[in-house]
């Protein structure tokens, strides 16, 4: 079953069991792969696609967070939570930091990367393995160490 097919069925299931807080979020995905795919000139996502847009979903809600935190509101902090714990059911297993630090390592080996100004190269290389399963912002950072270390 693929990835829209899975989000249709939730949706249908989160209707017939009430659950307003699944609904919304799982109405909030649709919609945004809806706006990806007309921003696209009318284009339709792919499951990778999908993962992209639910992993950039995932990712406002965790960036959000801290905001939320400094103003102290408890309920929209437990609602946040809730919405990425939703989310977090629709993408692969994270890589843990050691497995990212070897696909990094893999990263730089495959494209011949001998200096920072290779980064393009390696990230282009590790995208499409790490999507929806490690932050970019931390894999950008160890392919930054591991090049700098080359130098």
């Amino acid at each position: 079953m693929s990835l829209r097919e899975q989000l249709s069925e939730d949706l249908k299931g989160a209707m017939r069991a009430k659950d307003q807080a699944r609904l919304t979020v799982i109405r909030g995905i649709k919609a945004a792969i809806l706006a990806a795919e007309t921003r696209s000139e009318r284009i339709t996502l792919d499951d990778d696609g999908i993962l992209g847009v639910i992993a950039k979903e995932l990712k406002e809600r965790r960036d959000a967070l801290p905001d939320f935190e400094r103003s102290g509101r408890q309920d929209l902090i437990d609602k946040l939570h809730h919405e990425m714990e939703l989310l977090s059911q629709y993408l692969p297993t994270p890589l843990t930091a050691d497995e990212l630090r070897v696909l990094v390592s893999q990263a730089v080996s495959s494209v011949s990367a001998t200096s920072p100004k290779d980064m393009g190269k390696v990230m282009a290389w590790l995208a499409p393995k790490t999507r929806g399963r490690a932050d970019g912002r931390q894999v950008s950072e160890l392919v930054k160490a591991e090049l700098s270390s080359l130098v």
